[in-house]
């Protein structure tokens, strides 16, 4: 089978490997699509994120979906001809962590494309049945590969607790801002501001539904926020960026009491913030480490029309073009990329 293997930072080579066979409790997926993430280029273009480093031939991309070829033994609720979205991360299920339903936070996960584990690359992948999630009819196989981004939105808007007439700023308009801006839509949230530097994505934020939109390198990021909510700041932040003044200007932007979530990574890790202030407003701060129980909502939310994932993408590109996907995919005004494995419907 084909696939496209990372080799080096900045260079796939697309080689022919043995088809893999299911185990008992596996099938063996056709993969028709995969999104480009973020973290695939922070791989392609550095080999490592923070200390997750490529040290030997990798195959990335964990954003998949696609028709179920085979099955194992013990499989009975998927058979071949099955369009499924493969969540990327499948947990020990045995630690405290998984038996307490955190399996997000599992310290033995195995993530598709986190090294040392290959991802969906490759025009075949055995994945376990529990972590394969069947595709009803109005969804198609690239809504299946993105309801991965869109697994993280949902989570960050749990996360939040975001709920029926909350305003919420979302700050980053990448593929994970403009789909936790659906969730929290989705949740009921009434006002949503999102901002970003980049015009392009904050039109596609526009587009997509959003009360406002702020270029925070050239307005005061609170300020803008408060102008939107008679002054009192938003309900909930979402920090989808990674951007250091952007996790700063969270909590100026929040409400007093308010809740703000940090999914965007930073370049650096330590980033100090005003411990006076969180304490002074009563903030909630948390983190939202990818996902969890959120593929069937997500589908859900798809095959029931509320949330446009199709909207977000800019190109695809078979998988033989890989290496030009990834340049086209860094531009810092594309939002997402889709990569074509094999047929897709």
């Amino acid at each position: 089978m084909r696939t496209a293997v990372l080799t080096e930072p900045g260079r796939f080579e697309i080689e022919d490997r043995p088809r893999p066979d299911p185990g008992p409790d596996e099938v063996v997926v056709a993969v028709g699509e995969v999104g480009i993430c973020g973290s695939d280029l922070h791989y392609y273009e550095r080999g490592r994120i923070g200390d997750y480093v490529v040290e030997e031939s990798l195959v990335l991309g964990h954003e998949s979906a696609g028709e179920v070829v085979g099955v194992g033994d013990a499989v009975s609720d998927l058979e071949a001809g099955d369009r499924v979205a493969l969540e990327p991360g499948v947990p020990c299920r045995r630690c405290e962590r998984c038996k307490r339903g955190e399996y997000n936070l599992c310290p033995d996960v195995t993530f598709m494309a986190t090294p040392p584990d290959d991802g969906a690359f490759a025009e075949y992948v055995a994945w376990p049945t529990d972590f394969a999630h069947r595709l009803p009819d109005e969804v198609s196989i690239r809504e299946g590969a993105l309801c991965e981004p869109l697994s993280v939105g949902l989570h960050a808007a749990r996360r939040g607790e975001v709920g029926a007439g909350d305003s919420v700023l979302v700050t980053g308009a990448g593929p994970i801002g403009l789909l936790a801006m659906a969730a929290a839509r989705a949740a009921g949230a009434t006002t949503v501001v999102v901002a970003d530097v980049v015009e392009a994505k904050r039109r596609r934020a526009t587009e997509r539904g959003a009360d406002a939109v702020v270029d925070p390198g050239e307005e005061d990021l609170a300020e803008a926020v408060r102008a939107e909510t008679d002054g009192e700041g938003v309900d909930v932040v979402i920090e989808a960026s990674g951007a250091e003044s952007a996790i700063r200007g969270s909590l100026d932007a929040v409400r007093r009491g308010g809740t703000v979530v940090f999914v965007g990574l930073p370049t650096e890790a330590a980033i100090p913030l005003d411990v006076g202030d969180i304490v002074d407003s009563e903030l909630d701060v948390r983190g939202s480490f990818r996902y969890r129980n959120a593929y069937p909502a997500a589908i859900d939310l798809v095959a029931d029309g509320a949330v446009d994932l199709a909207g977000i993408v800019d190109f695809a590109a078979d998988l033989a073009d890989v290496d030009d996907a990834f340049r086209r995919a860094a531009d810092p005004e594309t939002v997402k990329g889709m990569v074509r494995v094999g047929g897709s419907r």
